[in-house]
């Protein structure tokens, strides 16, 4: 009889764990070791190639999340995200993107494609009419990102990969701020996920690390330039990670459930200017994503009136932290300007809509009151007089 797949918070617990067959202890050892032997041995291991014991049992894990055959865990998001863009790559291809991207993505490729003679086309991504318009003859890869950082924009995702295949091209996508919880992109056709793990899979502030989720074919291309590149994770990292997404399911689904409430008080607010989250039904991307996510995810940006001083509210928060990076346990809170989007010029972010006054709020799992009474208090003492 066929066993049934495990529900997600049994792969998050238990998928890809390491017996300990010495003294039977309930979570995965710990193998530290940087040499291994070579002589009679199945497996040559060898940290820099992915392969040590720790880092093999986390890519399990990280592709039974999402439902990938294979998967590799890096020692950053960006390098997730850059070695698996070159490992599909080469000079004279062109690749199509969103322009509402993650700001490091969106700086690696401005700055580091024209190094390598990689041509690309950065589009709207607003209907899947503006992806066929982008493809060329030369283009190899699209890249997306849903829901994009920091306006919460919504990509049809299933669309998108259809039209990959079509034209017989890798899509990829940045699957960071849903998580694996929310959105599994592998079922709708999308080739390469990716994460930065940094975030809702490390969860707690502490871990810096990114994943590459595909089929065992892509995984072994992206690994071929990987163990080149040199960005795989040390063993005590990939060890507090996996130990941190056996709680994934759990955070993300609190995360979400605060989100939801903090977006609808924070849109009914006269204080409020503007508040960007799929969970409304205000959002122009609600529809779809009710199709293709689970949750709408933790994370939410809003304006504020012109009349508080948004340096003085972000001052007087009390419990929400005014912080960089995202998706912790904790709620923190950041200007896109002055940090994740910080290397783009104002011109850039203008086109991407990202205004000066935009706030993106990362909810977190503390009470849902206290959230708001610190918000409330915040706004009292930032506006003018």
């Amino acid at each position: 009889m066929k066993k049934e797949p495990y529900k997600l918070n049994t792969i998050c617990t238990h998928t890809g764990e390491l017996e300990d067959t010495q003294f039977k202890g309930a979570v995965s050892p710990l193998y530290m070791s940087t040499s291994y032997a070579y002589e009679g041995v199945e497996v040559k291991r060898y940290p820099r190639y992915f392969n040590t014991p720790n880092q093999v049992a986390l890519a399990k894990k990280m592709a039974a999340l999402e439902h990938a055959e294979a998967a590799l865990i890096f020692g950053s998001g960006m390098a997730a995200v850059s070695t698996a863009l070159l490992a599909f790559l080469r000079s004279g291809d062109h690749v199509v993107l969103q322009k509402t991207l993650y700001g490091g993505t969106y700086n690696f490729v401005v700055e580091e494609f024209p190094k390598y003679g990689i041509s690309f086309t950065m589009t709207e991504g607003l209907s899947i009419a503006d992806f066929q318009a982008a493809i060329q003859p030369n283009t190899k890869v699209i890249y997306i990102e849903t829901p994009s950082n920091p306006l919460l924009t919504i990509t049809d995702i299933k669309a998108v990969a259809e039209l990959a295949k079509k034209h017989n091209l890798v899509s990829m996508i940045d699957n960071t701020f849903a998580s694996p919880v929310n959105q599994n992109p592998i079922d709708f056709g999308i080739d390469v996920v990716i994460h930065s793990a940094t975030k809702y899979l490390g969860g707690h502030s502490d871990i810096l690390a990114g994943a590459v989720c595909a089929s065992s074919g892509h995984i072994d291309r992206i690994f071929q330039l990987a163990k080149n590149l040199g960005g795989s994770l040390s063993d005590y990292t990939v060890w507090l990670l996996e130990r941190s997404i056996k709680t994934l399911g759990i955070r993300v689904k609190a995360q979400n459930r605060n989100a939801r409430r903090l977006a609808k008080f924070l849109n009914k607010h006269s204080d409020i200017a503007k508040v960007y989250y799929p969970g409304l039904k205000s959002h122009p991307g609600h529809e779809l994503a009710r199709k293709q996510m689970r949750g709408y995810g933790g994370m939410l940006s809003f304006e504020l009136n012109e009349d508080i001083d948004i340096a003085v509210f972000l001052e007087s928060l009390e419990l929400i932290k005014p912080s960089m990076s995202l998706a912790g346990v904790e709620s923190t809170i950041l200007s896109p300007t002055k940090t994740s989007h910080s290397l783009l010029s104002a011109q850039e972010r203008a086109v991407q809509g990202i205004a000066d006054g935009l706030l993106r709020f990362s909810v977190g799992i503390e009470d849902k009151k206290d959230l708001i009474d610190d918000i409330e208090q915040a706004i009292e003492k930032a506006k003018k007089k």
